[in-house]
């Protein structure tokens, strides 16, 4: 059984799927690959993602169907997977550098239920915007806890590992489903461990953002759902109150 299952969700992704594998390759060197599963879950792309795909060796099984969007086709990853832990690193995301997977596999002897660190912004270029913790109003914590996500999401999804038998479902209906899933995940852990390296760029301009009203209506149902309506009212005027102050110091950052 492997330790770690990466999960890389694709549809038409022929313009950013190479860097994300090159930068697993990479972190690969000269690593037990039988510590690794590494799916690819692909909404039956029209373009070279597939062809891409089939170029790396160390790709364990790709899936390519039909998928109801984002969310669906990480459901379909995670009943695929079969490692302890998995990670979600979608296409255009990339480990970080070539150390990562040897820090995380050290790491991983504390089994721990959950594992996050920072992420790297970065463009379309590929070059660094800065630290997700300095670029936006989240600052990162390293005593993380669920109560912390009441006023929006603290962690970058790609860079939350979670021991796959406390992982949730998404909900697929949901455009901030990601918030619930790391939220319900931390309520399961009972040791949760922040990482000092950094895990994962993160390439901008996901889902989320291209429907970013939808996707602020849903955050307000998800942290809802977690708690209660009257402190849910009360901490999106905070949000608000933040994001417009410190948009306004450092410029737009969504």
């Amino acid at each position: 059984m492997p330790r770690l299952t990466i999960i890389t969700i694709t549809y038409n992704a022929e313009k950013f799927l190479e860097r994300t594998l090159l930068s697993v390759q990479k972190a690969l060197h000269g690593f037990d690959p039988d510590q690794l599963e590494y799916l690819i879950i692909d909404g039956r792309s029209k373009d070279n993602t597939l062809a891409i795909a089939s170029r790396f060796g160390f790709i364990t099984k790709t899936i390519s169907e039909p998928d109801k969007g984002l969310y669906d086709a990480m459901n379909k990853g995670l009943a695929k997977a079969t490692g302890d832990y998995v990670w979600f690193l979608n296409a255009g995301d990339e480990v970080y550098d070539s150390l990562v997977l040897v820090q995380l596999f050290t790491a991983l002897k504390k089994d721990a239920d959950i594992y996050y660190s920072d992420a790297m912004f970065v463009r379309e270029d590929g070059s660094e915007v800065g630290l997700r913790s300095r670029y936006t109003p989240h600052a990162l914590s390293q005593y993380i806890k669920w109560q912390d996500f009441s006023t929006g999401m603290k962690i970058c999804h790609q860079a939350f590992i979670v021991k796959r038998k406390l992982a949730p479902l998404y909900d697929i209906t949901n455009l901030s489903a990601d918030i619930d899933w790391e939220i319900v995940c931390l309520k399961k852990s009972e040791k949760t461990i922040f990482l000092p390296c950094v895990l994962c760029k993160y390439l901008l301009g996901g889902t989320s953002v291209q429907n970013h009203r939808k996707s602020l209506f849903d955050r307000f149902r998800v942290l809802r759902k977690h708690f209660g309506l009257i402190p849910t009212v009360l901490n999106h005027i905070l949000i608000f109150w933040r994001s417009f102050w410190f948009a306004r110091k450092n410029g737009k950052y969504w």
